[in-house]
């Protein structure tokens, strides 16, 4: 376990939250619409899909929230809104490199940053993207008994 991943363990899920990149939704079939905070899953969504599965194992694992980002600056306004004490994000790296700094300001420095655990796609283009779906169930469930 890297110290990233101890320090995320050691933060209550309802103090955490799940931040996914749009991208990973099925762009044909999704029948999510986005809102002012993302994208909206419908709770009669039939969708098999990435997105709904972590979606709703963060919220059994008690997370304060889950935010599908169509972008970073949703996604900051995101965990700056639910004053998160711990992340998982999911992107592709120039989004997550954007967020890690977006965060450290936040923050007021490196020092005083929550700790993220970054989980990178597999195959990104901004749609219908991949990622390795086993590692990011392992983020959720860090320190929790999901």
């Amino acid at each position: 376990m890297t110290q990233v991943e101890a320090g995320l363990a050691a933060i209550a899920p309802s103090e955490r939250v799940l931040v996914l990149s749009h991208c990973l939704r099925p762009s044909q079939s999704c029948p999510g619409k986005f809102g002012k905070s993302g994208l909206d899953c419908p709770e009669s969504c039939s969708e098999n899909c990435f997105i709904g599965r972590v979606r709703q194992m963060a919220l059994k694992a008690g997370y304060k929230g889950v935010c599908i980002a169509a972008g970073g600056a949703m996604a900051l306004r995101f965990v700056k809104d639910h004053h998160a004490r711990g992340i998982v994000a999911v992107a592709c790296d120039k989004e997550l490199l954007a967020g890690i700094d977006g965060v450290k300001n936040l923050s007021g420095g490196a020092g005083n940053m929550p700790p993220i655990v970054i989980i990178p796609l597999l195959k990104d283009g901004c749609v219908d993207t991949e990622v390795d779906e086993e590692r990011v169930f392992q983020a959720l469930s860090l320190g929790s008994r999901v």
